[in-house]
């Protein structure tokens, strides 16, 4: 199983990064299912894509608004 290191910038700022073990390299938007996973972990189990406003990367838009939390970069890990 590969490892895929997600960096991403933090809500203080900071760039940060974790490290997620896939066959595949994740989607932005399972990258963001897992970074919010262990950011706000009671959020975790929401679904965020009504079907009013339908957006492609529900997860990462939330992240990026109401946490503050931004994906920069989704790299294997050698």
């Amino acid at each position: 199983m590969k490892e895929w290191e997600i960096t991403f910038v933090d809500q203080k700022g900071e760039c940060s990064s974790l490290t997620l073990a896939s066959e595949h390299c994740p989607s932005v938007e399972e990258a963001a299912l897992y970074i919010r996973g262990r950011l706000f972990p009671l959020l975790a189990e929401l679904d965020l894509n009504d079907f009013e406003d339908r957006v492609k990367y529900p997860t990462a838009k939330q992240l990026k608004e109401k946490g503050g939390v931004e994906i920069t970069g989704i790299n294997e890990r050698p």
